[in-house]
């Protein structure tokens, strides 16, 4: 099965999920619960659209579950895999650099519409914002101290879609801060030198990943509490240059992810790849007729 491409978006702008649903679950509700026949079932099944908040959320629920396993079982009726299917949706944040790409690769589905579902929602830039953050926690091992590196290109993908950081990034060892620099970034050698801004930024990201109410975050500049992140921020000049005037380290911590994520309202559009569903529900039907 051909993958959607995605390579004219940059990592930065578009946020992929994947969640698993058990077919047998949904024939077992529309045929004994609901009595419907197996031919009636298998139509009304194929026409279902699962809701995007079905599609993303983070704690699944019956008829979908999450796994990692080569051959996973159904947590609610212990179906074999030959029963599953997975459900792709890839997010695509609306804006100047994903607009033309998005209608690009919209109207190439168009031919293929049972196959591919294109939602359209109205959000805002925080909970954009917080939806990416945790899609990133879920991804990065943080086990792993090359997670740090991974954290901040991500946010850098994020914060500048238009630069190829994949590149910049290549044989990376270290990110490090530079006064000589007032924004931007420069590469040298193996070190990528950020704008203090910028670096303070990366931090932060870093920070919201790992932190714990015990120990604070894990950082590139060590384990910061939020106390110790803001104090290095305020030395700085983040919190004058961005006009940041509260006493209490919670209503600063807000101002600044407002920082962070901006401010305003957003689309969201989600491609849903429903091709392995309805291959799925045909091979099932199959099974029950």
């Amino acid at each position: 099965m051909k993958e959607l491409d995605f390579t004219d978006f940059a990592p930065g702008t578009i946020t992929e999920y994947t969640t698993l649903v058990c077919l047998a679950c949904i024939f077992d509700i529309f045929t004994k619960q609901i009595g419907l026949a197996p031919r009636s079932a298998y139509t009304e099944i194929k026409r279902y659209s699962p809701t995007v908040e079905e599609l993303t959320s983070r704690k699944a629920v019956r008829p979908f579950f999450d796994s990692d396993e080569k051959h996973p079982r159904c947590p609610y009726c212990n179906a074999a895999k030959r029963w599953h299917a997975r459900l792709d949706t890839t997010c695509i944040e609306g804006g100047k650099t994903t607009d033309a790409p998005r209608r690009k690769l919209v109207k190439s589905l168009e031919k293929k519409k049972d196959q591919f579902a294109v939602i359209e929602l109205k959000s805002d830039r925080r909970s954009a914002f917080f939806d990416w953050l945790d899609t990133l926690r879920i991804k990065l091992d943080l086990n792993d101290p090359a997670w740090l590196l991974e954290a901040t290109k991500a946010y850098l993908e994020r914060k500048a879609p238009k630069e190829n950081w994949t590149e910049v990034f290549e044989g990376l060892r270290s990110v490090r801060p530079s006064s000589r620099l007032e924004d931007g970034w420069e590469r040298d050698g193996a070190r990528l030198f950020l704008a203090p801004p910028l670096y303070n930024e990366s931090l932060l990201v870093q920070y919201l990943v790992s932190r714990s109410h015990e120990h604070g975050g894990r950082t590139l500049e060590g384990r910061l509490t939020l106390l110790e992140l803001i104090r290095r921020m305020r030395r700085g000049g983040y919190l004058v240059a961005h006009s940041i005037e509260a006493t209490d380290q919670f209503e600063i911590l807000e101002k600044l992810l407002d920082e962070l994520a901006g401010s305003g309202q957003l689309r969201l559009y989600y491609i849903v790849d429903r091709r392995e569903f309805l291959d799925k529900v045909k091979s099932v039907y199959a099974s029950y007729a």
